[in-house]
């Protein structure tokens, strides 16, 4: 049986190999392994407003990854100062991905930046700058628990607690409608979120692909392998 395809969003940013310095469109490989090892096969989808139907038809779900801060104005805010390193055209093709994915009822999951995209997609918003939370030092994740709500999906997966591994400065503020809270860290801060009424709608503030913890993605993988073969 053929591996289910999980696309995986890219970061848009100037890269550095060999002689060359350019613009380019990368992931760290830790969330392709992750999908992998999961049992899936990892497609990276750079971001573009063209052809977001045609690259669907060939994902069996997606992965939206972490990265830079989304542009304020997409949920109606002015810029906070700590609010750094905007790719407009990346967040523009995103919203789209994830919209046409939602229309679908494909399997979601959203990561860091990613679980921004799901909350400000469905119509809710962020809070721009949480002093004080693990997004020190730069370059390293924080290992932290979380309490996940008994009764959810994502409870199913990992149990009531956790720990993960986390790097983040922003965080949800407004829960868009249709998205209900299932974990919080241990200093109150809203960590996951999913969508009960859909197939495999989920998000977390933490990084999964930095972990040991293979469930999250296992489950991803597992879902859209029965998306698979029910289209």
């Amino acid at each position: 049986m053929a591996r289910p395809l999980v696309g995986i969003t890219t970061y848009v940013t100037e890269a550095n190999w060999g002689y060359w310095t350019l613009e380019a469109a990368l992931i760290p490989f830790d969330y392709v392994r992750a999908v992998e090892r999961a049992g899936g096969r990892a497609m990276l989808v750079p971001p573009s407003l063209e052809g977001v139907e045609e690259t669907l038809d060939a994902l069996d779900g997606v992965i939206f990854t972490g990265g830079s801060d989304l542009d304020p104005e997409l949920y109606g805010a002015d810029a906070h100062p700590e609010t750094l390193g905007i790719v407009r055209m990346r967040d523009d093709a995103e919203l789209a991905l994830l919209r046409a994915a939602l229309d679908r009822d494909m399997p979601v999951l959203g990561i860091c930046r990613g679980i921004q995209v799901l909350n400000v997609g469905m119509g809710g918003d962020l809070d721009q700058h949480l002093e004080g939370h693990r997004h020190d030092p730069p370059g390293e994740f924080v290992e932290h628990g979380v309490a996940i709500e008994p009764n959810t999906r994502l409870a199913a997966m990992l149990g009531e607690r956790t720990t993960v591994m986390s790097h983040h400065h922003q965080g949800l503020r407004t829960l868009a409608p249709g998205l209900v809270e299932t974990a919080r860290a241990d200093d109150g801060l809203l960590e996951a979120v999913e969508a009960p009424a859909r197939r495999f709608t989920v998000g977390v503030l933490w990084h999964p692909e930095a972990g040991e913890d293979a469930r999250l993605f296992e489950s991803l993988v597992a879902e859209a392998a029965r998306y698979r073969e029910e289209r």
